[in-house]
């Protein structure tokens, strides 16, 4: 019987085990075989595509449960996301959409159509410096303002100069050019909150963004959407039916003429015509899982040159509410480094909670503190902009960057390489194929680009068998009803 809802499943390994003497005669006898590592959501997408593709299907996945980098905690007694947490473009273009929708997921609005950050709205921040004085609003729209301009004038720097920067070198160069957009005192904090968060969004510091790559990604319309209940319930929802095996981590990928033999830490070995290779950026930085043969240099060179930031969070459960009815509150400083916002999950789901997200080198040195530390920390800078909070009840600490299976948060354009990369990565390599969001050249970084990748891996591995297995006739295309969204998408903006 299949695995259901992320459970170990308690189907023989024979069912897609094979010694390497019978794995010729399996691909002209028997329908496809393919391996899927990892059980995130561009492995479950592609699972699911090529299991209603009538393929054979396993996923291997190294946790004792599914999601990868999205996991949905309930230690509060309600859903608080750790890892990712927001619907990129509430619109039915969104390869989410049909899921999220089907599933009367509720999503929170963070912002309309056009925002400065991209993700968020300016009216729904509150910024203090860390004296506790809030800066007035106009303040904080007028530096917005001055912020868009820098990022603008940057397009012209890399205009001019034919090798690449990153954006805070760009943007010095722009101040020296045009030195009216300096800001100084409170304004000049201000302006590092705004590149605090566009570090945030890439997750590394702004000295390593390249100024070529920085606007690449395509940004879907509709705005941005909290999942107000978490991406779990996608997460079920997809990984029913299928046969995933948890607590199995690959350490290697051997492929040859007529398949790929797949081998687990715990030993054991799965045989089959084909495999997709979903596993994070960051863990095949640490080569993980080894390919013999080797992989090409092209994409070898994709994996090492594609960067791998970090966002953590340290969600913070309080006994009643004691902060301003604002989505963000922000601490401003003299230094991207210094600053940084509280995301309030109170005006989303009701809960009194607030979510610290450090990133960059920030995060990467919290994570280095011990979870007591890191929450020691983080109710310093909430007391520093609101002296009278209270402790936390209950908290939770994430760590990206140290966890063996991530290695990391997500995706970025390093300065020099080319954004082509994302496509690189994601070409397959004989009969191995590859997906997730660092494999999304159109939308990086995301959850629905992880997902599209996944379905885009599973069109070209059957693409690939198709003509092999015609004379099965077990190829469908996809259900009419499953391509378009049938249900509205439920979305609130309190």
């Amino acid at each position: 019987m299949a695995t259901s809802k992320g459970s170990n499943t308690t189907t023989s390994e024979s069912s897609i085990c094979w010694g390497r003497a019978a794995v010729a005669a399996a691909v002209t006898t028997s329908i496809p075989t393919v391996v899927v590592i990892g059980a995130g959501f561009g492995g479950l997408a592609a699972a699911c595509f090529l299991q209603n593709s009538h393929f054979k299907v396993v996923v291997l996945e190294s946790r004792d449960r599914i999601g990868g980098r999205v996991l949905t905690d309930h230690s509060f007694g309600f859903p608080v996301d750790m890892g990712a947490s927001w619907l990129h473009g509430v619109c039915k273009d969104n390869p989410l959409a049909t899921v999220i929708a089907k599933l009367h997921l509720p999503l929170y609005r963070t912002c309309e159509e056009k925002s400065v950050l991209y993700d968020h709205d300016l009216e729904s921040y509150a910024l203090f410096d860390m004296e506790g004085h809030q800066v007035p609003q106009a303040l904080v729209v007028e530096v917005g303002e001055v912020f868009e301009c820098l990022l603008e004038e940057t397009k012209k720097i890399r205009q001019e100069y034919p090798n690449d920067m990153s954006v805070s070198k760009a943007m010095d160069m722009v101040l020296e050019r045009r030195p009216e957009l300096r800001q100084e005192g409170m304004a000049h904090k201000v302006l590092q909150w705004y590149l605090c968060r566009m570090e945030g969004w890439f997750a590394t510091d702004a000295d390593n963004i390249s100024v070529q790559s920085w606007d690449e990604e395509d940004l879907l319309q509709g705005g941005h959407g909290l999942m107000v209940r978490g991406y779990q319930p996608v997460i079920i929802s997809l990984s029913e039916g299928l046969d995933i095996r948890l607590n199995h981590r690959v350490t290697k990928v051997n492929r040859w003429l007529h398949g790929v033999r797949v081998t687990t830490e715990n030993g054991k070995t799965f045989d089959a015509d084909a495999v997709i290779v979903t596993v994070p950026l960051g863990v095949l930085k640490a080569n993980v899982p080894q390919f013999e043969p080797r992989l090409p240099n092209w994409k070898e060179a994709a994996i090492a040159d594609l960067g791998i930031g970090n966002e953590n969070k340290i969600a913070l459960f309080f006994e009643s509410v004691f902060w301003p009815n604002v989505e963000f509150l922000g601490v401003v400083a003299p230094t991207s480094y210094g600053c940084s916002y509280f995301l309030n999950l109170h005006k989303a789901t009701g809960h009194p909670v607030l979510v610290y997200m450090p990133a960059g080198r920030l995060a990467d040195d919290i994570e280095a503190l011990s979870d007591e530390a890191a929450v020691e920390f983080t109710v310093l800078q909430l007391k520093r902009i609101l002296p009278t909070a209270c402790e936390p009840i209950q908290y939770l600490v994430s760590r990206w960057r140290t966890d063996p299976d991530a290695r990391g948060c997500y995706s970025y354009d390093v300065v020099g390489k080319p954004h082509n990369l994302y496509a690189q990565l994601r070409m397959p390599v004989d009969n191995i194929f590859f997906a997730g969001e660092a494999t999304s050249e159109r939308f990086p970084g995301t959850v629905h680009g992880a997902f599209a990748t996944g379905v885009m891996a599973g069109v070209e591995c059957r693409e690939r068998f198709t003509e092999s297995y015609q004379d099965l006739e077990i190829f469908h295309p996809v259900r009419a009803e499953e391509s378009e969204l049938v249900t509205p998408l439920q979305i609130s903006r309190l």
